[in-house]
C-alpha cells in the first residue's frame, strides 16, 4: 500500500509546483489590449487633413466673401403689383346682374352611383341608399345597342357642401360616385 500511496502523491506534489497566473491578471491584460485597439481605430478614423486654427479663420473669411459675391435673387412681381390695377366687383350694390349671390345657377350636380341593367337591382340600392339619408331617383337610358340601364341618381344639389356631404357619406359606405354637371332644365 504504501507504493500506492507514493505514486499518488507524485502527481499532486508537481501540480502544486507549477506557477499558474491568476484569472483577474488575463481579465486585466484583455482589457487593456482592446482599449489599446481601440484607441488604434479611433486614431485611424479621425481626419489627417485637418487645417491648423489660423488656416480656419482665413477660410470662413473667404466664405463670408464668396456669399456677398452670390447673386441674390429678384422678385419681380412686387414691381408688377404696383404698376398693374387690379377692379374689385362691388358686392354691395343693389342691381342683380353684379350681385354674385343673385346670378342663377346654370348646372345641376348630380352623383350617378350605379348603373343596372335590372330594374329591381336600381330600386333595391335606391332603397340602401334612403337608409343613408340620401335621396335617390332612378332613370332610363337607352344605349346603342338596344338595351336599356337604369341609372341610380343622387341629387340635384343645392350647394356644394351637400355635395360633398354626399358624396363622403357614399364613399365611407363603400359606394363610388360619378359626378354629373347637367344645364337646368328650369327657364329663366
Amino acid at each position: 500500500m504504501s507504493s500506492y500511496q507514493a505514486k499518488r502523491r507524485k502527481p499532486s506534489a508537481s501540480r502544486r509546483s507549477e506557477p499558474r497566473v491568476p484569472a483577474w491578471v488575463w481579465l486585466f491584460t484583455g482589457a487593456i489590449l482592446g482599449a489599446f485597439i481601440m484607441f488604434l481605430m479611433r486614431l485611424a478614423d479621425m481626419k489627417q487633413d485637418q487645417p491648423p486654427a489660423a488656416t480656419q479663420k482665413e477660410q470662413t473669411s473667404n466664405r463670408s466673401e464668396e456669399k456677398k459675391e452670390k447673386v441674390l435673387p429678384r422678385f419681380d412681381f412686387y414691381e408688377m403689383l404696383k404698376n398693374n390695377k387690379i377692379e374689385v366687383p362691388d358686392f354691395n350694390s343693389e342691381e342683380p346682374g353684379e350681385n354674385p349671390q343673385q346670378v342663377k345657377q346654370e348646372f345641376d350636380f348630380l352623383l350617378q352611383v350605379a348603373s343596372f341593367r335590372d330594374k329591381d337591382d336600381a330600386e333595391q340600392l335606391m332603397v340602401e341608399l334612403l337608409l343613408l339619408n340620401l335621396e335617390a331617383t332612378r332613370e332610363k337610358a337607352k344605349v346603342k345597342g338596344g338595351g336599356t340601364w337604369h341609372r341610380v341618381i343622387v341629387g340635384p344639389f343645392e350647394s356644394r357642401s351637400k355635395l360633398a356631404k354626399a358624396r363622403s357619406t357614399l364613399l365611407s359606405n363603400n359606394y363610388d360616385a360619378l359626378l354629373l354637371k347637367r344645364p337646368k332644365d328650369t327657364p329663366e
